[in-house]
């Protein structure tokens, strides 16, 4: 009885991803993807193009991190934590305008924290999880303030943090899971264009 209610979990658990082929996720093995194009990139009213190009690394790292956790690579997903928190630490403020300098602290302030726990955890995958679900908050609060350099995408997960889902920032469509890496890589679907 045991094990039939374990199958039949197993079972409601890939259904309510989408997901029914685990063969499709085996050796965490990812089809191409389209990486979306930096190029003709305007950045969102009101934000200077220097400002859009000085979060640009902060971006490029979150999305190393996001990538390196979808691969099930802690220390790879620490070391990008790292990035992060310099990449952070190196934005230039000085043309922002007072509304969004502080906009941005506020949430630069967050992620800080989220990166370290991240970077401090290489061998704890699942601490590094649950800081990278308020990690992926605060950057979109980024991207959407300040733009992302580039087309992004938001993905959800129903399933991800024990059925409390979550979202992540993606620079292509496609799903690659960073919160489930090769037990579900595909669970989820996108939400949202950020241009």
């Amino acid at each position: 009885m045991k094990y039939s209610l374990l199958g039949l979990a197993a079972t409601i658990f890939f259904i309510s991803c989408g997901n029914g082929d685990a063969a499709n996720t085996s050796n965490n093995e990812q089809a191409p993807v389209t990486v979306s194009s930096e190029e003709n990139y305007t950045p969102p009213a009101g934000v200077d193009a220097k400002v859009s190009a000085s979060l640009k690394p902060v971006m490029d790292h979150y999305l190393d991190l996001k990538n390196a956790l979808a691969a099930d690579k802690g220390k790879d997903a620490s070391q990008a934590g790292e990035k992060l928190l310099s990449a952070l630490n190196s934005v230039d403020t000085a043309t922002m305008t007072a509304e969004q300098k502080s906009s941005f602290n506020n949430v630069a302030s967050d992620m800080r924290e989220h990166a370290q726990h991240i970077a401090d955890n290489s061998d704890k995958i699942d601490h590094q999880r649950s800081h990278f679900k308020m990690l992926s908050d605060d950057t979109y609060d980024l991207a959407k303030t300040f733009g992302g350099g580039r087309k992004l995408f938001v993905a959800h997960c129903p399933m991800a943090l024990d059925g409390k889902g979550a979202n992540w920032v993606s620079e292509f469509p496609e799903i690659r899971n960073p919160y489930f890496g090769d037990q579900m890589l595909e669970c989820g679907e996108v939400k949202e264009e950020l241009k």
